[in-house]
């Protein structure tokens, strides 16, 4: 098993973990900053998204004295691509997180998943419930709204290449302006959120930075079709300490999704972001504050 690492100038060694099927995954990996005071945490990104979601809260969680990994699921960012992309579900996702602990020597950590990447927990929960020690979902339940499910099926891997990066931040302004209200004139954050999301390909063009075949995954997808019921994947993450943090006007993570943890978990901690949807940063002062005496909290 690979587990070979470079330093980066961002402040985190880069790791590649070879998977079980063989693929080389990317992982950032920012070292605590003494002394130690915790496990490790572990950030899982979203369906379209990559390990530079968490660039910002990253370093900060380090400096509390953890450890902090960020991988790129297959198919994304510096990850390989999957030639088979019946493999890019949450199920083998959560094996690929395994594979990354075990390479890396961590038998317990604590989990940050945002949107898939908390579906991922819960997956990981039903079947290594001893690698978890507690969990924050971010914008995402065990009922995802039905709406914000169709958004996304009608909008994964229908990008198209640009030819500069100021283009490139107007097409994520045009995509995500309505999760992002207060935001729309603010040039700088879309300019960030294109670096994080969008690459340079070989032709010169720009591209989002993922596997276009993820989108395989939602070809039939059916919007009257009642979404799927994940209460007993989430049942297994809730026997440790839960934090939901999720944008009050999130479509995946509505009222009713949080109301509907806390009946299957009354131990449930939860905030929300005025005027943010689908997804927070986790920078804003609600939701770091949140996860930073959540963090305090746990081992």
């Amino acid at each position: 098993m690979d587990s070979g690492a470079a330093f980066s100038i961002g402040g985190f060694e880069e790791r590649i973990v070879t998977t079980i099927d063989g693929l080389p995954l990317y992982a950032r990996d920012y070292a605590p900053l003494a002394p130690v005071t915790g496990l490790p945490v572990i950030c899982l990104h979203g369906l379209t998204r990559n390990s530079a979601d968490f660039e910002v809260i990253a370093p900060r969680i380090a400096a509390l004295g953890r450890r902090v990994v960020v991988p790129d699921m297959r198919g994304r960012g510096k990850s390989a691509n999957d030639p088979d992309p019946a493999h890019y579900v949450p199920a083998v996702y959560a094996q690929d997180v395994i594979r990354i602990m075990d390479a890396l020597e961590i038998p317990r950590a604590v989990f940050i998943g945002t949107s898939m990447g908390g579906l991922i927990m819960m997956v990981l929960a039903a079947r290594a419930p001893e690698r978890i020690a507690a969990s924050v979902l971010h914008d995402v339940g065990p009922k995802p709204s039905r709406r914000g499910r169709a958004r996304i099926a009608a909008s994964v891997g229908r990008s198209q290449p640009v030819g500069s990066w100021e283009e490139a931040a107007e097409a994520v302004r045009a995509v995500n302006s309505t999760a992002y209200p207060g935001r729309i004139d603010d040039q700088d954050f879309w300019r960030a959120f294109a670096r994080r999301t969008y690459r340079q390909n070989e032709s010169g063009q720009y591209e989002t930075n993922y596997d276009p075949h993820i989108a395989l995954a939602f070809v039939d997808f059916d919007e009257d079709a009642p979404p799927p019921d994940l209460g007993p994947l989430f049942k297994a993450l809730a026997a440790k300490p839960v934090l939901s943090v999720r944008g009050a006007i999130s479509d995946i993570l509505e009222e009713e999704g949080v109301a509907h943890m806390r009946e299957l978990n009354p131990a449930l901690e939860s905030v929300s972001v005025e005027n943010i949807g689908h997804a927070p940063m986790l920078d804003e002062p609600e939701a770091w504050d949140a996860v930073l005496d959540f963090l305090a909290k746990v081992e």
